[in-house]
């Protein structure tokens, strides 16, 4: 039985499984690795840390700044731990620091997500920092933004989520604008 049990839990099902992530989801199954002014930044479907002016960045790391979107894990820390207060006032001080404006920055740009790789913001995280990178790469704004609401992603199916931007994508666009 315990044999019977291994070749089906451990080699057949795998095996089935990988065979039709491969047949029907082949460039997600396998990932997608790109490389961004000149560095290999990894996978399009995982959060990449961009921390330049010149590029769109993406949600906070939970789990370490130095971390590049390579490890896994939240924060743990509560809406009412005194610690997530201080992390959001530092990521807060940072964005001002990069010449944002002081209203309505939103959630996503100081808040980590669940898992730490999320290569997802949210739209209006993207139109929040459209002057800053339109500024630091000598481009109209209207250019950059025009270039964000192009590639809002929708909910998917229409009604699951919320629509997306994803930053990797977004500045591989950027990228080729040179």
């Amino acid at each position: 039985m315990l044999l019977a049990l291994t070749l089906l839990t451990g080699v057949t099902y795998p095996l089935i499984v990988w065979a039709l992530g491969q047949t029907l989801f082949h460039e997600r199954a396998n990932g997608s690795l790109v490389v961004v002014d000149g560095h290999l930044r990894g996978s399009r479907l995982v959060g990449q840390a961009f921390d330049d002016a010149r590029w769109f960045w993406g949600r906070p790391s939970a789990t370490s700044p130095a971390c590049n979107g390579a490890l896994s894990g939240g924060s743990n820390l509560g809406p009412t731990n005194p610690a997530l207060a201080v992390v959001v006032r530092a990521r807060v001080a940072m964005l001002l620091s990069a010449r944002h404006p002081a209203t309505s920055i939103p959630v996503d740009l100081v808040t980590a997500s669940g898992s730490g790789l999320d290569p997802h913001i949210s739209p209006a995280a993207a139109r929040f920092q459209v002057d800053r990178v339109a500024a630091a790469r000598g481009l109209d704004p209207g250019r950059v933004r025009a270039l964000v609401e192009e590639h809002v992603e929708p909910p998917s199916l229409g009604f699951l989520g919320e629509a997306r931007v994803n930053v990797l994508e977004l500045n591989l666009l950027l990228e080729a604008l040179r």
